[in-house]
């Protein structure tokens, strides 16, 4: 029994921390009592030294002191302040009037808003909330197909996910040990693919199911001409002018993206002034919910690391990698079956638990199997986008049955009696969306350059390829130490300077050397 124990250790560990985590207990705190269980037991059966629990305080310093995670609560307040600002209601409205002729034009202008938002917030739960809230009801009053209006929204919601500035991405650099930027450079191909994928997917549906997604009625299209143009002019400027102050700095290297962070929170809160809706008590919300979520993943980062100390000292990560390794089909078996295994965890897992739990046990071996881990990172953060969409514990679809009416009630405007989407709706409207994603996965890591792109320009080269060529001594027949000085008194070669003679006169500078005890040449007394 023992023996046994000692062999399987790490397997039995890893399997004891998902059924912690299926009991219900919160991950932080899962994390660290398995680590702890385990590294008692370990050191018990004298498996792990005594003194193991003495480098989680260099380990929790070494976590506070990581610059790159300050990028997290800058980000998550910029996109809270500009969710109570109003930028995404005046987006929805413009967007929806500008599309609104155009048969499935509301659930076009939620796809583009959903990106935008995605590039300046980076938060799911405030794209879905404040589409659901703004967009939702104007779908269901003309007519949308509940669940084609529902799965667009909380579809268009987690493109926040994998469009910079994203916080999926800035931990899975920094748990991949990869620069942001490049992780963001990375991921952008990949989601405007798809945006566009989302944007098909509507114009099929207006094609075979037209009544699905009806045109918006020229009673409902109030604004016209100059005063549209003006209106989308003034509406998109101020946010594509913070993607560029978040990102295009990012980008171009004049800023880190823990400065882009600071830049796009000071852009976001002179939005929020310009709107005239900055008060003290939206700043305190921001405030309040930015160190709830920051708490949050640094608590979950903590908990990993204690259980991370544990498991690297029973060897769990020889026992992840051979497990890996031995996958037929190489770097593409290995591929197939990471994504497979976070696919699936992501049935109970959110993308912060994914990302401290699996990830620092798949980046070693993808790393020594020769894959790009920004190439790797990307994939899997488009993989873990379906998290949110998962049936039936997507985030995504929590967030929007929370804002989605539940009852009949009289719409406002129309008058008529709108009935309410039911929880079935909301998941089969998330299924196609759901199916994107996954061929999303599938076309990236059939196509690396989409991601790989980040390389362009960099000189790489290949170790393989240095030679050094040193002349050895004696090559060719000559004297390995060089030409024989000549000896002294010969005469020089040809080409060579002539010795010192020690014994010449010293030589005469045209002026007789002075005597300092001799007055008559002095010509003084002393």
């Amino acid at each position: 029994m023992f023996a046994f124990l000692a062999e399987n250790l790490a397997p039995i560990m890893f399997l004891s921390l998902i059924v912690v985590l299926l009991l219900g207990y919160p991950v932080a705190f899962a994390l660290a009592f398995v680590g702890f269980v385990f590294g008692f037991v370990g050191i018990e059966m004298g498996l792990l030294p005594v003194n193991l629990f003495g480098a989680i305080p260099d380990r929790i310093f070494g976590q506070m002191s990581n610059e790159t995670l300050l990028a997290i609560p800058f980000f998550t307040f910029m996109g809270l302040i500009l969710e109570r600002s109003g930028m995404a209601e005046d987006l929805l409205d413009t967007i929806g009037q500008l599309f609104g002729p155009v048969r499935g034009g509301l659930a076009f202008a939620v796809i583009f808003v959903g990106a935008i938002l995605a590039a300046t917030t980076g938060v799911v739960a405030a794209s879905v909330i404040s589409m659901g809230l703004i967009s939702l009801p104007i779908m269901l009053r003309y007519g949308y197909d509940r669940r084609v209006a529902a799965g667009t929204i909380a579809a268009s919601g987690t493109l926040a996910q994998i469009i910079p500035p994203s916080l999926v991405l800035i931990i899975l650099a920094d748990q991949l040990g990869r620069s942001v930027g490049d992780m963001y450079k990375g991921a952008l191909i990949p989601g405007l693919l798809l945006v566009a994928a989302y944007a098909l997917y509507i114009i099929t549906m207006s094609i075979i199911r037209p009544p699905s997604v009806p045109a918006l009625p020229a009673a409902a299209r109030t604004l016209k001409g100059w005063k549209l143009l003006q209106r989308v002019i003034i509406s998109l400027v101020p946010p594509l002018v913070l993607i560029f102050l978040v990102l295009g700095t990012i980008f171009i290297g004049l800023a880190t993206p823990t400065e882009g962070g600071a830049m796009g929170a000071v852009g976001a809160l002179a939005l929020a002034a310009i709107n005239r809706r900055l008060d003290l008590a939206m700043i305190k919300s921001a405030l309040y919910a930015t160190a709830k979520l920051s708490s949050f993943v640094i608590f979950i980062l903590l908990g990993a690391r204690v259980f991370s100390l544990t498991f690297y000292g029973v060897n769990g990560h020889v026992w992840v990698e051979h497990l890996m390794t031995s996958i037929p089909g190489g770097a593409v078996g290995f591929l197939i079956v990471a994504n497979l295994l976070v696919f699936f965890l992501a049935f109970f897992l959110d993308y912060f638990e994914l990302a401290f739990i699996i990830i620092p046990l798949l980046a070693p071996v993808a790393d020594s199997l020769g894959i790009d881990l920004i190439w790797f990172g990307v994939m899997l953060a488009i993989n873990m986008q379906t998290s949110f969409m998962h049936p039936p514990f997507g985030f995504s679809l929590f967030y929007l049955r929370s804002v989605a009416p539940t009852r009949a009630y009289k719409d406002r405007i129309t008058g008529t009696t709108i009935q309410p989407v039911t929880s079935g709706q909301i998941y089969m409207g998330a299924l196609p969306y759901l199916g994107i994603q996954l061929a999303m996965v599938i076309v990236v890591i059939a196509f690396p350059q989409l991601v790989t792109h980040y390389k362009s320009g960099r000189v790489v080269v290949d170790p393989s390829t240095i030679e050094l060529n040193v002349p050895m001594p004696g090559e060719g027949g000559a004297n390995p130490f060089g030409a024989p000085a000549a000896p002294f008194g010969a005469e020089p070669s040809e080409g060579e300077t002539a010795p010192p003679a020690f014994d010449a006169p010293a030589p005469d500078f045209g002026s007789p050397t002075p005597s300092f005890g001799n007055p008559e040449q002095n010509g003084s007394n002393p």
